[in-house]
């Protein structure tokens, strides 16, 4: 079959509608290559192995849309581009939560009707839905919502929590109605959703994206002495405790050690390149 244009070398994955958004999730089916043929190689084992280019696509009427900065590729339409700082005094707030955080300033909004394509990634989206619901998302993962939703920045209770809990100091709260997109590591199918009726959950590791609820997120010793947790090689656990959902993403780590064997190897060392793409496409073939 051959593809003639961009509409048809495109799946819609994922999709939510209302009187005012229209969001898709475009998945591009394959990558034709550029005018660097030495690209090729990296594009076959990708293609091999499932790994898809993904973007989020959103048309609008008479609404507003809030993105992370540097997220746009094009829109058209009747649209424009505002960044509100809220005076000298607001610009100073969010400069000095901006030094601490990490975060930027301010992020864009765009108000009017027409059509966004926001940058695509190999990364993977999740559409949620909000119904007066609150989210903590974890930095680098909010990517879009309808500005009817309160985004904010949030400080972890203490010092410990944000520095050795792997969370950083400051994290994305999103709340009120409407859709929200994050951008996440790993795919949905991978994502286990914890549900938390007054329980406690506890993760080794910094694989949790996101809580819903009322879910309260500290860092705790895996026994009941410091030296104890350290000595029995479970050190300190992620706790969330509460009513609400945690994703984690448990297939998170082993990414991370695939990638983690191919940096350490030599750059020139032509064997060792697409390594990682290579030992994906072994276990899942």
């Amino acid at each position: 079959m051959i593809l003639l244009s961009f509409e048809e070398n495109v799946n819609v994955i994922s999709r939510f509608d209302n009187e005012q958004f229209k969001v898709e999730i475009l998945e591009h089916k394959k990558l034709n290559g550029t005018d660097d043929v030495s690209l090729g190689d990296t594009l076959y084992f990708a293609q091999k192995s499932g790994i898809t280019l993904k973007q989020v696509r959103i048309t609008m009427k008479n609404s507003s849309l809030t993105t992370e900065t540097g997220a746009l590729q094009f829109m058209k339409g009747q649209l424009e581009m505002e960044s509100k700082l809220g005076g000298v005094g607001g610009l100073a707030k969010k400069m000095l939560t901006s030094a601490l955080t990490d975060e930027t300033i301010t992020r864009p909004v765009y108000k009017g009707s027409g059509e966004i394509h926001l940058e695509p990634s190999f990364g993977h989206f999740i559409i949620l839905k909000l119904n007066n619901e609150e989210v903590v998302v974890d930095q680098g993962i909010f990517y879009c919502c309808d500005s009817k939703l309160d985004v904010s920045v949030i400080r972890q209770k203490n010092l410990v929590t944000g520095l050795i809990g792997g969370e950083g100091l400051f994290q994305t709260k999103v709340s009120g109605t409407g859709f929200l997109v994050v951008k996440v590591p790993v795919p949905e199918i991978e994502i286990k959703k914890e549900v938390l009726n007054g329980e406690t959950l506890q993760v080794d590791g910094s694989f949790a994206l996101l809580r819903k609820g009322k879910v309260e997120f500290t860092i705790q010793k895996s026994s009941k002495s410091l030296i104890g947790s350290f000595t029995s090689g479970e050190g300190l656990l992620q706790t969330f405790k509460g009513t609400g959902e945690v994703w984690l993403a448990p297939t998170l780590p082993a990414y991370n050690d695939i990638y983690l064997e191919d940096t350490d190897q030599d750059a020139d060392d032509s064997p060792g390149k697409l390594s990682w793409i290579r030992r994906l496409l072994d276990i899942f073939s």
